[in-house]
């Protein structure tokens, strides 16, 4: 296994907040079903939210950049032991695929303040 490239990102939780409380479709635009229900069903929806955002930042990053893609090209799904994990499709597989790419994994974290996440973009070596 080989690292095609990492990457990190930083989001505010307030901010996320903010924005799901003056804009409606906020969530349904950058998220997906699937993320939206686990979001909605945590203690503090915008904290999850926020590293799910960071997920996708991340995620372009660790692939250097990603033209055209759409927010729901980057999906965090779990394994049923709870680890979070990484689906991609459009433009986004598009580019991991071109780099060689077979997997983009990544880690989430989240504070009253801040979530963060952290992508390593890896292949086949």
């Amino acid at each position: 296994m080989e690292i095609a490239g990492i990457g990190v990102d930083l989001v505010d939780v307030e901010r996320v907040r903010m924005m799901l409380l003056r804009h409606p479709t906020f969530a349904p635009r950058v998220f997906t079903p699937e993320e939206i229900a686990y979001c909605e069903g945590r203690a503090d929806p915008a904290a999850s939210y926020a590293a799910r955002w960071a997920a996708r930042e991340a995620c372009r990053k660790a692939l250097g950049g990603v033209r055209g893609m759409r927010w729901h090209e980057v999906r965090v799904d779990r394994s049923p032991a709870g680890a979070p994990a990484l689906s991609l499709s459009g433009n986004t597989a598009a580019r991991a695929a071109a780099l060689g790419v077979t997997e983009v994994k990544v880690a989430l974290t989240h504070e009253r303040r801040m979530a963060a996440a952290f992508c390593v973009a890896v292949r086949e070596g």
